[in-house]
This record gives structure tokens, sequence and C-alpha cells, in this order.
């Protein structure tokens, strides 16, 4: 295998590889991630466990817009007992962008529905179980910095 080969070339969130970090600590498994990852093409991250929170969490939907809306602070990232998170997640958003950025990694795999991870639908921010068009935090700022996201 040449250099380009083996290079990282994705960052996946962490849960679509079975690691126990959603809000409710129950894993989430895509095949397809997975195999990216045993492949050694990519780095797992979960950017609301870089920002401290723990596993299990409250569930958290973003209310008043999307990822975009919550790094403008035009929306909040908030519980079902409106207990405010939007700052948590922008620092999680943070330092997973920064490890991204820190590996030259130019794609993301990403969770649907995630308040971080949503790549193109999130909750709707009234813990209906609906979903509607938007992005989460973390997408917002790989979006910003011409990252490829994809979800599953």
């Amino acid at each position: 295998m040449n250099k380009e080969e083996k290079r990282i070339k994705y960052v996946i969130s962490a849960c679509l590889l079975g690691i126990p970090c959603r809000w409710n600590k129950k894993p989430k498994v895509d095949k397809k991630a997975l195999n990216i990852f045993l492949r050694g093409k990519a780095i797992p991250l979960c950017p609301e466990l870089l920002a401290g929170l723990p596993t299990p969490r409250p569930a958290c939907e973003i209310i008043g817009g999307d990822g975009k809306s919550v790094l403008s602070g035009e929306a909040k990232v908030k519980d079902q007992k409106r207990n405010d998170y939007s700052k948590t997640f922008i620092i999680g958003a943070e330092k997973a962008l920064n490890i991204v950025k820190k590996m030259g990694i130019k794609e993301a795999i990403l969770k649907s529905g995630s308040p971080s991870c949503g790549a193109f639908y999130i909750y709707s921010g009234d813990f209906s179980g609906k979903k509607k068009k938007g992005i989460g935090v973390f997408t917002a700022l790989l979006k910003k910095e011409g990252i490829k996201t994809v979800e599953v």
C-alpha cells in the first residue's frame, strides 16, 4: 500500500461505529461506516463527548433554526426542560473541527438527525420525533471549512 491509500480520509460520527456516545448510550452501527473505519480510512469523533457531555445525557434538539443559526446566535440547542446547551455544542464542534483540520480530512460521514452531526436533517425542535431539513452544529462548521458531508 502506498502512503495515499493508507491516509485517513474521513471523520465518522463515533456513534455510527457502535461507540456508546449517543444521548441514550444505545449503540447505532452503520455497516458502511464501520467498514471504512476498519480499513483504516477514518477516525471516529463525537463533538458532544469532546465538549464534556456525559452519556447518557438529556436529549437535545435545535430550537429556532439549525446548526448555522446556533453558530450565529439565532437558534439554541436545548433539552426538553429548556436547559440551554448551545455553548457546549459549539465548544464540542470547534474541538472536533480542530482535529479534522489538523489531520487534513476533507470528508465526513455523519449521523442523521443529530444536533451536532446531522448533515441534511435534524429533529424538529419540539421533541415530537419528527425531522426537518437542516444541519447540526458540527456539520455547519465542517461546511464552512469546505468539508464534504454525507449523512447515514
